[in-house]
């Protein structure tokens, strides 16, 4: 399945934050959000495949995702923290 900005925006919170080590910056709100999306996963034309999910907290999990794309391949582990409604607040990505 792929998706489109439009289509992300849904999962997050107008305030949420993407902090991403590997990329070396941090993404703040729709806008940075939009940015992360657009630069990392459109332009790099990633594929995600999902690996597996822990639960790390009432309102925390750690998925382990499998990347492809124009960079070759990777393994990452999302940590992500939603809020009361269910959105995304919070995602810290890395590399394994």
């Amino acid at each position: 399945m792929r998706l489109r900005w439009s289509g992300c925006s849904a999962f997050f919170a107008h305030d949420a934050v993407i902090d991403d080590p590997s990329t070396g910056h941090r993404f703040d709100g729709h806008a940075g959000i939009s940015r992360y999306v657009e630069q990392y996963f459109v332009g790099y034309q990633t594929v995600t495949r999902f690996l597996s999910m822990q639960r790390t907290g009432p309102q925390r999990a750690r998925v382990r995702v499998d990347f492809t794309g124009d960079f070759g391949h990777e393994i990452g582990n999302l940590d992500i923290t939603v809020d009361a409604l269910g959105l995304i607040a919070r995602l810290d990505a890395d590399l394994e």
